[in-house]
């Protein structure tokens, strides 16, 4: 690959928009919500154990109902998610994840947007796919999800 102007131009504006997300208001949320969650060596713990009760759940899933533990992975991972999602710690990281990811759906679609009208990007939030710039999902079927890709 030769690399020109234009390329040169591409890369610098890339890096400027890099350092100007790292430098956001909805990163440094994400940070501090991530670092609240993970220095606290009991958090750190039960999102251990809910780690390893995703991958019992994702194991009884392959059988479904006919796996002998199905009810009491089922109901366990329920507990443990509902027990998870009331601490206020997890529960700011997962907006400020919601925020950053926001942030960065709506810059993908404006340089989806700069390069033509008629790319699709896919995106996390419902909002910004109703304006026509994706299926919604970010399926990447193809279509066999009755999308408009």
């Amino acid at each position: 690959m030769i690399m020109t102007n234009e390329w040169v131009e591409i890369m610098d504006q890339s890096d400027i928009l890099c350092t100007m997300i790292l430098s956001s208001e909805q990163f440094y949320q994400y940070l501090d919500a991530h670092r609240a969650v993970y220095t606290d060596t009991s958090l750190v713990g039960e999102v251990n154990s809910f780690t390893r009760l995703k991958e019992q759940y994702e194991e009884v899933q392959r059988f479904g109902k006919y796996h002998p533990d199905y009810s009491k992975v089922m109901k366990d991972i329920r507990v443990t998610k509902r027990k998870l999602d009331m601490v206020d710690a997890v529960a700011n990281l997962k907006v400020a994840e919601n925020e950053l990811q926001d942030l960065l759906d709506e810059v993908s679609l404006l340089i989806g947007k700069s390069v033509s009208e008629g790319v699709k990007v896919p995106v996390s939030n419902p909002f910004f796919a109703s304006s026509g710039s994706s299926c919604g999902s970010g399926c990447g079927t193809g279509g066999s999800c009755s999308c408009s890709a």
